[in-house]
């Protein structure tokens, strides 16, 4: 349930197409709704901008269909990440029209027609560069990619483009420099997020990933250098979350988008 869905009720209300106690039926689940194994936080759309999304990770094939046909209902983009093939099985039997992205590892169903909010099916919050310093980051990368178009970038990938032979990213800096926002996913040394920090004028979201040999210690060495970084404009999330990167972007596209319409229409 989001602000537009609630806005209609309203005038719904008002001019007499719907009562008072439907309408106080629908509001009843507003804050969450209890599922015994999980409570659905229908309010949180409204106070961040984006829908709850589900993590699939310790969760049951059944659980994660049971919350998603839950979500479904509320009129907005439903999105499952961590998931697995079989998740998307329990899901797909119930809601035939979801998308598995496998790469990524997310389950989503996009409600162009119902949530005007939601950033689907209409121009673009902002433009999201998501770079990866190899391909074996690349499952992380599409998480990240994933996410910013599920909540409503314009997503550029530029994929494989690591230090080890930087004549390759000197290749797309101008593509990446047109970017509302850089997230920047590298594992090994996770040099790249600092190179990116020193040549762009946008935000640089870093996410360190687990790909490495010994010494990476599990993404932990890219995370260390990635908060060490000496150039300025770099943040960082927490290993191989694609999807938190993508999330900041999207907060941050959509703050700048919002105040541009606002001083637009004064």
């Amino acid at each position: 349930m989001n602000e537009a869905y609630i806005r209609q009720l309203l005038e719904s209300v008002e001019k007499g197409e719907t009562t008072g106690a439907e309408a106080l039926e629908s509001l009843k689940t507003l804050p969450y709704s209890d599922m015994g194994f999980a409570n659905i936080d229908h309010h949180r759309a409204i106070r961040t901008g984006f829908p709850e999304v589900i993590f699939s990770q310790g969760k049951k094939p059944e659980q994660i269909r049971d919350i998603f046909v839950e979500l479904m209902g509320r009129g907005q983009n439903v999105m499952a990440t961590r998931a697995t093939q079989r998740d998307y099985e329990a899901v797909k039997a119930r809601i035939p029209e979801a998308v598995y992205h496998e790469t990524a590892r997310i389950i989503a169903l996009i409600e162009k027609d119902k949530d005007p909010d939601s950033g689907s099916g209409s121009a673009p919050m902002g433009t999201v560069a998501v770079v990866s310093a190899g391909t074996a980051d690349i499952p992380v990368a599409e998480e990240a990619a994933v996410t910013a178009e599920i909540l409503g970038n314009e997503v550029n990938r530029i994929f494989d483009v690591g230090v080890a032979g930087i004549h390759r990213l000197f290749d797309r800096l101008e593509d990446i420099r047109r970017a509302d926002v850089v997230i920047c996913v590298a594992g090994m040394e996770g040099a790249l997020a600092s190179v990116l920090g020193g040549l762009v004028d946008s935000p640089v979201i870093a996410v360190p990933t687990s790909v490495g040999y010994g010494a990476n210690l599990g993404g932990l060495s890219a995370l260390l250098s990635m908060l060490n970084s000496c150039a300025n404009g770099v943040s960082v999330v927490n290993i191989d979350n694609g999807f938190g990167a993508a999330y900041m972007a999207s907060v941050i596209n959509r703050k700048v988008s919002t105040a541009a319409s606002e001083a637009a229409e004064k």
